[in-house]
């Protein structure tokens, strides 16, 4: 019986049991069955420290190990695997295991509803507020050397991108006039731009002083090369059609790169920075919800960890006794 334990040189034979099935019947790889050792190792000396045969570990130890784990800095992943583990040797034990136990089988697995803490979300990633203004001045320096039309679309795309956080698929479906079949278009007079955004819902955002500059000069410049008057795309390739996404990506990339920014930018990092520099400035969290068209609150608060590193960083950098931590012996 797991409960009456005799044998003391071998505590816990069943673990022995499962570990030799694992390998004769399973076939299962000499690295994988050191992994399954160690696991049931670890499960063997927290019962031993408890004073208890495995099956009558309960449930909230295995949760006190569990948090154990983590406490002591081990991964998500770490804790997956080792609970993964010791759920299947619970498994074999209440179905196979029958003859180590004097009475009937274990009647509940404790480890069968215990998940291991969540991996944590990457965070998006945002230019910083110097980054962002540098590639936008960039954008606009290029305008006033070349003087081509591509200068012009790809400062009004970028300053738009920034001015208002929109999806790449709502600044390609813009229009320069509304209409019926419109996705969005822009209010020239009240400066704001209305976009179909996820799930059919429309939304009006402002677009700032610049941007709207920008956006008048590249209306301007794109009448002189439309080539199709019924075009009625507000960004226009070459053809004189509506504006891919692939070209708006790579002009992003590199625009950015001959900024000499230190890090890959695509479109969505526009909008993650216009939401982390917006946030950073109102602390607004449902104002920031309202103008990226975040079904959920949840999904606008990740960039509240963008704003914590922020400041984290100014303390830092500002703050009198923040050189001096970790100086205390």
């Amino acid at each position: 019986m797991l409960g009456n334990r005799t044998d003391v040189s071998n505590p816990f034979p069943e673990v022995e049991a499962y570990l030799r099935e694992l390998h004769v019947v399973r076939q299962l790889s000499t690295y994988t069955l050191k992994a399954y050792r160690t696991d049931l190792s670890l499960l063997q000396e927290n019962a031993r420290e408890e004073g208890l045969s495995l099956d009558k570990v309960s449930n909230a130890l295995i949760r006190r190990w569990a948090a154990a784990l983590h406490a002591t800095g081990k991964s998500p992943r770490t804790i997956a695997r080792t609970l993964s583990g010791w759920r299947g040797f619970y498994a074999w034990l209440a179905l196979e295991g029958k003859e180590h136990q004097s009475n009937a089988s274990l009647s509940v697995n404790p480890v069968a509803d215990v998940k291991a803490p969540r991996r944590n979300k990457l965070l998006p990633k945002a230019l910083s507020v110097e980054q962002a203004i540098s590639l936008v001045e960039f954008a606009a320096k290029e305008v006033k050397e070349k003087k081509d039309w591509e200068s012009y679309r790809d400062y009004a795309t970028i300053e738009l991108l920034y001015s208002s956080g929109l999806r790449l698929s709502e600044l390609l479906g813009i229009d320069v006039e509304p209409s019926r079949n419109a996705a969005g278009w822009l209010d020239w007079d009240a400066a704001e731009v209305s976009v179909l955004g996820k799930g059919n819902k429309r939304r009006a955002i402002p677009v700032g002083k610049p941007a709207m500059t920008a956006l008048r000069d590249w209306r301007e410049i794109r009448a002189q090369y439309l080539v199709n008057a019924k075009e009625a795309a507000l960004f226009i390739s070459i053809q004189g059609t509506r504006l891919s996404a692939r070209t708006v990506q790579a002009r992003l990339r590199t625009l950015a790169s001959r900024a000499g920014l230190p890090t890959h930018v695509h479109p969505h990092m526009m909008r993650h920075s216009f939401a982390s520099h917006v946030l950073q400035s109102s602390h607004d969290l449902r104002a920031v919800q309202e103008m990226l068209g975040h079904a959920s609150i949840a999904s606008t608060q990740i960039y509240t960890s963008l704003d914590f590193q922020h400041l984290a960083k100014a303390y830092d950098s500002a703050h009198p006794r923040a050189k001096a931590k970790g100086s205390a012996k």
